[in-house]
């Protein structure tokens, strides 16, 4: 015998509609289907507790009290069954580095598990020798795009499934061939944004479940040459660089429309060759240049970069990946080449710890994972 017990029917504002409120209890053997909306139709007036789906980020998520966040989520079949004594191996969110110079162009995709310490294992190949390339993703699909493949510019955009091994695919071009550019994405929409080669303001979008080749998104604020990008769900942020002078300038985008950037604040202090990271509510700018500054921003609000702290080893031109809580630096330049891979945890603050090593040592890469704030 089933027994149903409702001690009244309102809707989330107390003023009427079909929900049902004051269940204490609730099983199933299939599913249920929670609340769904967009970003922009979440309530504010809410309890703490409250559960949706977001539409526009394919995630559920809740509310603390004062702001939604989504759902931590992880990938159990990612790693290796047998890892190597000393190896990156494992369960859990996946950063992968792809590219760069060991000092001539290398095509090499190798990748780590976040969430543990060791070195980097083979992943696979790109299809072409490549440098100053950048990479964005979604959880499922990992995508490369531009470059120098010296002595040309490189308009190519390739893709890999994460949690496959393997060597990349073709998925289209993006709309100039160019190398030194930042990137970024959502769960749904990659963005490359500026050029070090052609100097250009350029932010080009595409949709990471499709193939196809990039459309126009709108410009940055000023020229971006060496940028660096990350993501919540919706809002991009993105470091300039340099214009071709190093300056501090961050701009911001809202990934799911198209238009023209704007203003968010300012680095703690210019700096250019540079790599970022994100989770869904902190964005880490600006590791690199030569120095070993770390800032960071509150990705939903606008304004200037607090200090986070230093990296460990001074490098420029590295390759970042990052989960919800860490963030992983791999390579760079100091001037020598560096095979480091260096880690923080992103709702921290403090200097990069030792990780572990990439196969060779390299710069002018490019990272990506399945566990950025974007997703």
């Amino acid at each position: 015998m089933s027994e149903a017990r409702i001690n009244r029917i309102s809707n989330e504002k107390g003023d009427g509609g079909p929900s049902l409120s004051g269940i204490t209890t609730f099983s199933g053997l299939n599913y249920f289907v929670p609340p769904k909306g967009t970003t922009a139709e979440r309530p504010s007036d809410c309890p703490p507790g409250s559960i949706r789906f977001n539409t526009d980020s394919a995630h559920l998520e809740y509310f603390d009290g004062l702001q939604w966040l989504e759902f931590e989520a992880t990938n159990n079949e990612l790693g290796i069954a047998n890892n190597a004594a000393g190896t990156s191996g494992g369960l859990g969110h996946r950063g992968v580095f792809g590219g760069g110079l060991n000092p001539a162009q290398i095509n090499v995709i190798e990748y780590v598990t976040i969430s543990t310490t060791g070195n980097s294992i083979d992943f696979g190949d790109l299809l072409n020798t490549n440098h100053q390339l950048s990479a964005c993703s979604s959880s499922t699909r990992g995508i490369f795009g531009g470059g120098n493949t010296t002595p040309t510019n490189s308009n190519v955009i390739q893709y890999i499934t994460i949690s496959s091994t393997g060597d990349t695919q073709d998925f289209g071009d993006l709309t100039i061939a160019r190398g030194g550019l930042g990137s970024c994405a959502s769960s749904t929409r990659g963005l490359f944004l500026g050029s070090a080669d052609p100097s250009t303001n350029i932010i080009d979008y595409i949709t990471i479940a499709s193939t196809g080749d990039a459309k126009d998104f709108g410009d940055t604020t000023i020229t971006s040459r060496y940028g660096s990008s990350c993501a919540s769900s919706t809002r991009a942020v993105h470091c300039i660089g340099a214009t071709p002078s190093t300056v501090n300038t961050i701009d911001f985008i809202t990934i799911s429309t198209t238009g023209n950037a704007a203003d968010f604040g300012d680095l703690i202090s210019g700096r250019t060759q540079t790599v970022s990271v994100s989770n869904s509510t902190r964005g880490i700018l600006a590791v690199g240049g030569g120095n070993n500054l770390i800032d960071y921003v509150t990705i939903a609000s606008t304004g200037n970069a607090q200090d986070f702290g230093d990296l460990t080893v001074i490098v420029q031109f590295p390759a970042g990946s990052c989960s919800s809580t860490r963030g992983v630096f791999g390579g760079g330049a100091s001037p020598t080449l560096q095979n480091v891979i260096q880690y923080i945890t992103i709702l921290s603050t403090g200097n990069s710890i030792d990780f572990g090593d990439l196969l060779v040592p390299k710069y002018a890469n490019a990272g990506l994972s399945n566990g950025h704030g974007g997703l």
